[in-house]
């Protein structure tokens, strides 16, 4: 099934700086303001190569793009990142407070090269959908640098336990070891060893690949491998950069991803008048809907939070989440059609307020913020929710279904910059 492979990875030396000052979040999580600050941190942070700037005088919006691969090629000329000797697989460990439930956990993945299949070929599965936009921009950074600058983050179920057994069994050899701003504790090894990592090559062998975070970027891609046409042997534009966990690992946290919907304001009456057409409805002062919804987070209840300008919301709770059988339509299964999120925007957004399409809507995975830009407006409100499980996310890729986009948010996320892989060093053994 999944084909992975230890690389020869590209890796800023020592002399450049402290690693936390290099690297960053990705791309897709970074605001314009975070930008500017990351950047300044460092002329050589990873986001001159991720987010590369658009100037004023720019003749095109794809010079940007070009600008990044000149930058990278630089940084290598110059001896601010070098070729590792020897290909290798990295193991990531991220130690970090759960925001959720308040408590220390730890999370392993290791970082490989994995060749890329189409979702049809069933080894590489997606859970949600995706933005085409986003696929553009990563597409041109891809064919401008022709180098993996961030990895994606996929889950394997490893039930026989062989995929833990190799990676256990092999040396692992330190490199870094710090903390960002916000807490997070990030270990960075490396393991050379041929036999070992032809084992951990091998008990891959025997799994499927969901893809937890990145699918725009799997998507980009998959487009690059196909632009490349037929061949007789593998390629570089084969592969792409992944941290891969398992299912089982107990530093798995996922974050709910709140809605904001911007140029429509509500009122009270109205929307609790609305509402009480499919659920319970009373009011909550904002600031408790968050803890509200997430108490009431069971297989048998939905609940949303309804963030109103003011300081008082709704709670709609669900307490028979199979009438939304006969609410949402279309050839989804009743596993999809039940998720909170399936509801959130099939008959919250949709039916309820009549949102249609996307481009009202932003998001965030913090209720605070949420709360705060709400009441700080008239013309916005946001929904709060609860987030599928692990298992919720694999039965329906299993099932070769989709969630909306924006469904999951694996927390923390992988940091950007502590390796790169140009597909100049393809190792062809």
């Amino acid at each position: 099934m999944a084909t992975i492979r230890p690389f020869l990875a590209q890796r800023f030396t020592p002399e450049t700086g402290p690693l936390v000052d290099l690297v960053a979040p990705p791309y897709d999580v970074i605001s314009p303001e975070e930008r500017e600050r990351l950047a300044v941190k460092s002329k050589h942070n990873t986001v001159w190569l991720t987010l590369p700037e658009q100037l004023p005088d720019d003749r095109s919006k794809f010079v940007k793009y070009a600008r990044s691969a000149s930058r990278l090629a630089e940084w290598r000329r110059d001896g601010v990142l070098q070729v590792d000797e020897l290909p290798a697989f990295y193991r990531y460990r991220q130690t970090f407070i759960d925001p959720v439930e308040n408590k220390e956990r730890t999370r392993t993945c290791f970082i490989t090269l994995l060749k890329t299949e189409p979702y049809e070929s069933g080894v590489v599965l997606p859970h949600e959908q995706t933005f085409p936009k986003h696929k553009e921009d990563r597409l041109r950074v891809l064919e401008a640098t022709r180098s993996h600058l961030e990895c994606i983050y996929g889950l394997y179920r490893d039930d026989a336990n062989d995929v833990a057994t190799a990676i256990d069994q092999a040396e692992w050899l330190p490199i870094a070891d710090f903390k960002t701003d916000d807490g997070v504790r990030h270990e960075l090894s490396m393991c050379i060893e041929e036999n070992a990592n032809r084992k951990i090559a091998a008990a891959m062998e025997q799994e499927k690949i969901w893809i937890a975070d990145g699918h725009h970027r799997y998507e980009t891609a998959r487009a690059f491998r196909e632009m490349a046409g037929e061949a007789s042997s593998l390629i570089p534009e084969d592969f792409i950069l992944i941290g891969l966990s398992s299912m089982k690992d107990p530093g798995l946290a996922l974050l709910p991803t709140h809605r904001i919907i911007n140029g429509k304001s509500l009122d009270r009456n109205q929307a609790t008048s609305a509402l009480q057409r499919f659920f319970n409805v009373r009011s909550v002062g904002n600031r408790m809907l968050a803890e509200e919804v997430r108490a009431l987070a069971a297989p048998d209840t939905r609940a949303f939070g309804i963030v109103l300008p003011g300081e008082t919301g709704l709670l709609a709770t669900l307490d028979k989440p199979q009438d939304a059988l006969n609410w949402i339509k279309g050839d989804g299964s009743t596993m999809l059609k039940l998720l909170d999120v399936t509801i959130l925007h099939d008959v919250i957004l949709e039916q309820i307020f009549e949102i249609k399409g996307l481009d009202a809507i932003e998001y965030t995975r913090d209720a605070e913020e949420a709360v705060a830009i709400v009441e700080a407006t008239t013309d916005k409100f946001a929904i709060i929710t609860n987030p599928p499980s692990v298992e919720d996310m694999r039965l329906i890729a299993e099932g070769g279904e989709k969630m909306p986009q924006k469904s999951t948010y694996y927390y923390p996320k992988l940091l950007s910059g502590l390796v790169f892989w140009s597909m100049s060093d393809f190792d062809i053994k």
